[in-house]
């Protein structure tokens, strides 16, 4: 007849070796996390096969007594290795991961000297064990790693915001809740092994959305990087095709936009003459000066080497005012190799073009800035083909 027990052991044992399918199967676990979750998986298996081995044998005295307590020192040498796996598993590093090394070294050690001296387990004339003196030591063992996988489970909870942080918690407690039930309620309570396979299951989960936090990170972070412009940091070519697509769909433009389209006046002449390096310093400088003048009334975008559009909400005075303080803003610009710049600037507001959609409107605004350009070497007497 099986007990109750040992079904409780095969079903937990079924749920491990289900895991560690779950975790063949997962696309987005590195090798060397893999690794440690079968690790992990085989040492509960290990430590649960124990306990029921040590149960098994437990008062049989036919058999002999170095066999159980050679069964009761794989369970108390392999069960502190668990909470071992899952610390280094959450990135464990440095001085406590030595700390860590060397308590689970110490144990091993221990463990085994015991088994030739009553430390842990003594068997009577009947095959029937009890705690050993020093049994105390391996329950202290166990607690300070319990709390060293406490320190690294609120370091590595940074990463997570608050909503997840908690359920990292309740898994701990659902662990030392096992260990502390078996341990000190009356009567003889195995719920170590069946607590710490619940809390790899669920543990699990939780890293399964730990992955995908992960995973949404990345995706935004790789966003940004498309949406702003390396050199300047105004918002990318990309940014501003994906703002005239959705624009565009939506139709013709509400009164009071305005889109700007503004460029450097010489810039191949400054490349030219003073090398790139002072070219990019020129764009950086009208990215600044736009920053500075439209601050959040407007969203700013590099379309080319020294090309911007800025799309505001404006009507024509605010935006006759505003190419003025662009202007002046250029004028007391000054760089560390350029000791000028020149921005030619043109706007299209919405109100002068029913009906315009946003890649129309800009269309217009570079028609006035090209005018604007044109009457900037005309003035200057520059060479165009130079601009």
């Amino acid at each position: 007849m099986i007990s109750y027990y040992t079904c409780i052991m095969m079903l937990s044992l079924a749920a491990l070796a289900i895991l560690g399918v779950m975790v063949w199967e997962n696309n987005r676990l590195s090798d060397e996390n893999k690794r440690l979750l079968y690790l992990a998986y085989a040492l509960i298996a290990v430590s649960f096969l124990a306990e029921w081995c040590g149960l098994k044998l437990d008062g049989n005295a036919g058999l002999p007594a170095g066999l159980l307590i050679a069964v009761k020192c794989i369970d108390y040498v392999s069960s502190p290795m668990i909470g071992a796996v899952f610390a280094v598993q959450m990135g464990m590093r440095g001085t406590p991961r030595r700390i860590l090394n060397a308590v689970i070294g110490i144990n091993a050690v221990f463990q085994i000297i015991a088994c030739f001296t009553g430390w842990m387990v003594v068997v009577d004339q009947d095959n029937h064990y009890t705690h050993g003196k020093f049994y105390i030591f391996y329950l202290a063992l166990c607690l300070l790693i319990m709390i060293l996988v406490l320190i690294q489970t609120c370091i590595y909870s940074r990463a997570f915001k608050r909503r997840n942080r908690t359920s990292m918690y309740a898994v701990m407690v659902l662990a030392a809740a096992g260990l502390l039930m078996q341990e000190f309620l009356p009567g003889d309570y195995r719920t170590v092994y069946i607590a710490i396979t619940y809390g790899a299951a669920l543990w699990y989960i939780q890293y399964e959305e730990y992955l995908a936090l992960a995973l949404d990170d990345k995706v935004l972070k790789q966003k940004i990087k498309l949406d702003t412009d390396a050199l300047t940091g105004v918002k990318s070519r990309y940014a501003y095709s994906h703002m005239l697509k959705k624009m565009n769909a939506e139709g013709a433009l509400p009164e009071g936009v305005t889109a700007f389209s503004i460029d450097v006046n010489g810039l191949k002449e400054t490349n030219d003459d003073l090398g790139h390096e002072a070219g990019d310093e020129l764009i950086r400088g009208a990215a600044d000066c736009i920053k500075k003048v439209f601050g959040r009334s407007g969203t700013c975008f590099r379309t080319g080497g020294d090309e911007f559009v800025v799309m505001a909400e404006m009507n024509r005075e605010q935006a006759e005012w505003t190419v003025v303080s662009l202007e002046s803003e250029a004028v007391f610009w000054q760089g560390t190799i350029n000791r000028s710049l020149s921005l030619a600037v043109g706007f299209a507001v919405s109100d002068e073009n029913p009906g315009c959609t946003a890649e129309k409107l800009v269309g217009e605004a570079d028609k006035a800035m090209y005018e604007e350009k044109s009457r900037y070497y005309r003035i200057s007497g520059k060479d165009r083909r130079r601009r």
